[in-house]
């Protein structure tokens, strides 16, 4: 059954404004034509009236016409213009449980009606043939098929990945998208009929799969109201479109692996010597950098991840932080690093591991990543030197949820080795009991130490690795000095307490 509601929010009805109303849930079944407001309609059941010319649109025939209309059992009023009702007017509406419409061109809006409620099929083969047309029209590229395709049905559309997350065309909003992969399958097959998600706001998602471009993927259409004859045409609609889009994706893969493997080749070279002359052209034909100074990151990736596919978003993460980075597909993972023309100083490491660590929280939303980062190493021979550094401590900051599963070798340096000896049966009774005032209170302070230090003492990183508040951090943190009777200032009591925690921490 229309709803007034859904018809309001359709495309069709885009230029019927409410005038007054009180229930837009009535169901619409129809509509009868006036030709004048002081005409007498017939006797009506859930039906809409239209009013088609207002040859005496004075305020009392507009109130006698909204009488007339109540009795004779019309669910709605649509009056030819939109001027705004007068204030009598609306009370009578309301009083009388009317919606009064106005609409430029009230025969438009009959048509319309009439064709939803009474030939739907007609709806359907409509925009069928409609996309079919735009789509020989459009220039062919992914972009260009969805944004014809939203055109056509006036709706927002979306290419969607197998986590709802948005890979082209207008974003799914996160409730949206919580929705949507509640209901779809994993791995859809070829006959799989169209997926309809009913959203709390009354809205609809339309979602058929786009098979055959590798990993899986949805077209999603949203649709803001719920128009019987527009929800079962848009699934027909997608279906024709879900070809192109599948080339389009089969194309745009080709290229992705091509530019992969030529990168990847590329970065093995550089992993295994010096780079030949040939070498270093092609590094400059890719726009990377070999002289100067590098810093490496590895991330890597749990789960099953497009890495290829992806390869775009770890970009753009770093290209949002202002860090040029090169990034290479390699294994479950990336390879990448940053290069300066001179080297950089202690603090600029500092900040730029800071802004590292911000890229993979960017990349957290879709990817559970873990990340390593090397010391900063001259001359295209560091690179490869920076990257294995990078990816032992990528290694060791996948286990280490208390970090935030985010390593930098600048950071563990001679701890690491110093890390070794505190895992003796000598130095572990004595963590224990260095870190035993702290150890049951609540908060977790021990963890909450370890990441304080891991982090340099920055309690905003703390705050951040923790998921709790600043202040709540550094509360925690004046309760541990107090409770311990240590300086954190104190280099000495630092590293003590550092170690102390790191081994309970690996227990």
């Amino acid at each position: 059954m229309t709803t007034l509601a859904a018809m309001l929010s359709s495309p069709g009805w885009q230029s019927v404004t409410v005038l007054a109303s009180v229930d837009a849930e009535v169901s619409l079944t129809g509509s009868q034509v006036l030709l004048d407001v002081a005409s007498h309609p017939d006797v009506m059941a859930g039906e809409l009236l239209v009013v088609l010319l207002a040859a005496d649109h004075t305020d009392w025939r507009i109130d006698a016409l909204i009488s007339r209309a109540s009795a004779a059992g019309a669910c709605g009023l649509l009056l030819a213009g939109v001027e705004p009702l007068s204030r009598g007017a609306q009370l009578l509406a309301e009083r009388l449980q009317l919606p009064v419409l106005g609409c430029p061109d009230p025969l438009a809006a009959h048509e319309y009606l009439r064709r939803v409620t009474a030939e739907p099929e007609v709806v359907r083969s409509d925009l069928v043939l409609r996309a079919v047309s735009a789509l020989r029209r459009a220039n062919g590229d992914l972009a260009a098929v969805l944004r014809t395709t939203s055109l056509v049905l006036e709706r927002p559309v979306t290419l969607a990945g197998a986590d709802g997350g948005t890979l082209a065309g207008d974003p799914l909003e996160p409730g949206e998208r919580a929705a949507l992969v509640q209901v779809l399958p994993r791995v859809p097959v070829a006959w799989a009929a169209p997926y309809r998600v009913d959203l709390p706001s009354g809205a609809v998602l339309i979602a058929v799969a786009v098979l055959g471009a590798g990993p899986v993927c949805w077209l999603v259409a949203r649709l803001p109201g719920v128009v019987p004859a527009e929800v079962a045409a848009v699934p027909e609609v997608l279906s024709v479109v879900a070809p192109a889009v599948g080339e389009q994706l089969a194309l745009r893969r080709l290229e992705l692996e091509r530019d992969a493997r030529q990168r990847t080749s590329l970065l093995g070279e550089l992993l295994h010597g010096e780079p030949s002359e040939a070498t270093r052209r092609r590094a400059v034909d890719l726009g990377w950098q070999l002289d100067g100074w590098h810093t490496g990151i590895r991330i890597g990736a749990d789960g099953q991840v497009d890495v290829a596919g992806r390869q775009t978003d770890v970009v753009e993460a770093f290209d949002a932080e202002g860090l040029r980075a090169v990034v290479v597909e390699q294994g479950d993972g990336w390879s990448a690093w940053i290069t300066a023309v001179g080297e950089p100083t202690a603090t600029e490491v500092q900040q730029q591991a800071a802004a590292i660590r911000r890229v993979q929280r960017r990349l957290a939303q879709t990817v559970d990543a873990y990340v390593g980062v090397g010391r900063v190493q001259p001359g295209p021979s560091g690179i490869a030197v920076t990257l294995a550094e990078a990816g032992d401590a990528a290694g060791l900051a996948r286990g280490r949820a208390e970090t935030g599963r985010f390593l930098h070798v600048d950071r563990l340096g001679l701890a690491q080795l110093l890390l070794a000896w505190t895992r003796t049966d000598t130095f572990q009774p004595a963590a224990k009991a260095l870190l035993a005032p702290i150890k049951d209170q609540p908060g977790d302070l021990v963890t909450t130490l370890a990441v304080y230090l891991d982090t340099e003492s920055s309690l905003a990183e703390t705050a951040a690795v923790l998921g709790i508040h600043r202040n709540t951090a550094a509360a925690r943190i004046t309760k541990i000095q107090h409770l311990l009777g240590v300086d954190l200032t104190n280099p000495d009591e630092r590293l003590a307490l550092h170690l102390a925690s790191r081994t309970t921490a690996t227990e």
